[in-house]
This record gives C-alpha cells, structure tokens and sequence, in this order.
C-alpha cells in the first residue's frame, strides 16, 4: 500500500468557465491556469503521482508545452491512471477537500464523485469530496484550492 498527498490552488479570472471535479459550475469567473484549471482533478493527479513516486503535475504536464493548453484535467488523470495500471497499481480510495468560499459546491459533489470514480476504475462510494470556506481568510478569498489523500494498492 502506498499513500499520496496533492494539493493546488488557482485564482479566479473572467472570461474563463470554473471546472471542478469535470463538472462545470456557474459562476461569475472561472479559475486561472494553462489547462482548464481543475483544482480538484490536479490536486488527484499530483496525490496520484506522489503515490508512484512520479513527481508532480508540473513536471509531467508543464505550462510551457501548449499541447496542454485549456486541456481537459480528467483526461489528463487519465493519462496518470495509465502510468498506475501499468505498473500494476491501482487506487484504492480518494479523499479530497475543496476550499472555496463561493460558489456553494454540495450541489455538484455527486457528479463530481461519478467523473473522478469514472476515470479512476473505482466505485462512486470510494471517492470522497469535501466543501469548506475559509471563513474570508486565505486562499479562498482569492480563488479555490484543494487537497488530496489517496491510497494505492498492488494489484
């Protein structure tokens, strides 16, 4: 068994739609980055790739290769699943938490769980999405973050 632990973090900008868990929610802005910004997918990702001993999103997806540019962040786990099968591990469970202070997210967990369980070989029930608020302190108060734990198993 293995352990990763992921975290990002985007600011808010115009003009950009606000992706989260592959889910695309209404708001006024959306998230800052070179892909399309999906803080929950990349904090995955980079649990993901700490688990295998990979590096990090930045090494394997960099910002300066604009193949990935406004990529879809669920198919770029996908890709990091990929690297997971091949050397025979697989997730096991996923726990995250989102930290924003708008928009209200509770009604986009469900789609979120199905997206990532989806693209992780996994159950819905083994894919655990958290909503918190800073309470106007940190990086909430700018954009949205998240973290994320996952365990590996053999296969």
């Amino acid at each position: 068994m293995k352990v990763g632990m992921g975290y990002d973090v985007h600011r808010f900008a115009p003009g950009r739609k606000l992706i989260l868990g592959g889910v695309e929610i209404p708001h006024r802005e959306g998230l800052l980055g070179h892909s399309d910004a999906d803080v929950l997918v990349h904090a995955i990702i980079d649990a993901l790739l700490g688990a295998l001993g990979l590096g990090d999103i930045g090494e394997l997806f960099p910002d300066s290769d604009e193949s990935y540019k406004d990529a879809d962040s669920l198919l770029l786990l996908g890709n990091v699943m990929a690297f997971a099968k091949k050397s025979e591990w697989g997730i096991k469970n996923i726990d995250c938490v989102i930290i924003a202070e708008t928009p209200k997210l509770t009604p986009f967990k469900i789609q979120m769980k199905e997206n990532i369980a989806r693209v992780c070989s996994l159950a819905p029930e083994n894919v655990n999405i958290k909503a918190t608020t800073e309470e106007g302190l940190g990086i909430a108060g700018k954009g949205i973050g998240a973290k994320a734990i996952l365990i590996i198993e053999s296969r």
